[in-house]
This record gives C-alpha cells, sequence and structure tokens, in this order.
C-alpha cells in the first residue's frame, strides 16, 4: 500500500547566524536533517511544527513565514509512502536549552537524537541527509547570495 507523509520542517537561524540540525537514529539508519516530523490527522501545518518542536527540542517557536514544499517526487526512506515535507522559518520564543553537540551523531547514552548548529558559511547539500532537506539547503544558499 502506497500513501502520502505529510512532513514539517523548521528552519531556525540563530543571531550567530548558525541553522539548527538534527542528528538521529531510527531503523538502524543515521541520518541528518532539520528539527520537524510527520503532521498527525487532524492537525494543521503550523501546530505540527509547534508540536514538533516541543516534543524534540523542549522549545516553544513562532512559525514565521513559509520557505519551500516539495515539488518532486520522494520515496521515504523507512516504508513505501511519498513523502511531501513543508518547510518554514521559525524562530525560537525562548533560548533553547539543549546540550548542542560539535560533531555529527553524538548521542547521548540512550539517545537517538542529538542536536548541532551548523554556520551558514559552512552549509552545504551534503550537511542533511535527505534529498528534500538537502534541496532546501541549496535554495537557501542561493537565497543568501542575493
Amino acid at each position: 500500500m502506497s500513501y502520502f507523509n505529510v512532513r514539517v520542517y523548521g528552519l531556525l537561524i540563530n543571531q550567530a547566524h548558525q541553522l539548527l540540525i538534527s542528528d538521529e537514529q531510527q531503523d538502524g539508519k543515521r541520518f541528518s536533517k532539520f528539527p520537524g516530523g510527520g503532521l498527525e490527522l487532524g492537525e494543521g501545518l503550523i501546530d505540527a511544527l509547534k508540536r514538533e518542536f516541543m516534543e524534540e527540542c523542549n522549545a516553544e517557536v513562532e512559525v514565521l513565514n513559509h520557505f519551500y514544499t516539495t515539488d518532486f517526487y520522494e520515496k521515504s526512506a523507512f516504508n513505501e509512502s511519498q513523502v511531501i515535507s513543508i518547510y518554514y522559518f521559525v524562530r525560537a520564543v525562548q533560548p533553547l536549552v539543549l546540550d548542542f553537540k560539535e560533531e555529527t551523531f553524538d548521542f547521548d547514552p540512550s539517545m537517538d537524537q542529538s542536536f548541532r548548529w551548523v554556520s551558514l558559511s559552512d552549509l552545504k547539500p551534503e550537511s542533511v541527509t535527505f534529498k528534500t532537506d538537502q534541496t532546501v539547503v541549496e535554495l537557501l544558499l542561493k537565497t543568501m547570495e542575493l
């Protein structure tokens, strides 16, 4: 059975011009992505993004504006679904209180997720794992050149 998998992600850039990246491991796979996740039935995109930031980062965010929606086919890395991802710029209401890591996949014991800041000047498509996220990085870098 194939179906649509709607995801919503936040692009959080701090005052030091760094982008928040989430490193995760699930089902034996390791990947780097933006904070966010799946839309639940009966939930709007903005509410889903706020919920995901609360669940993942214990942080309240203000959703600023839409940046990108997937405009090509992408199959999920985890199941048979077609992934549709929506990206928004977000701002933390309060400073984030997380144990930020310097290295990729630097997980604390019993944790499957860690967070790190990537300087926009060091950002490249390979900084994230999935094709749609890489497309977002490319677009973000082009936007910054203007």
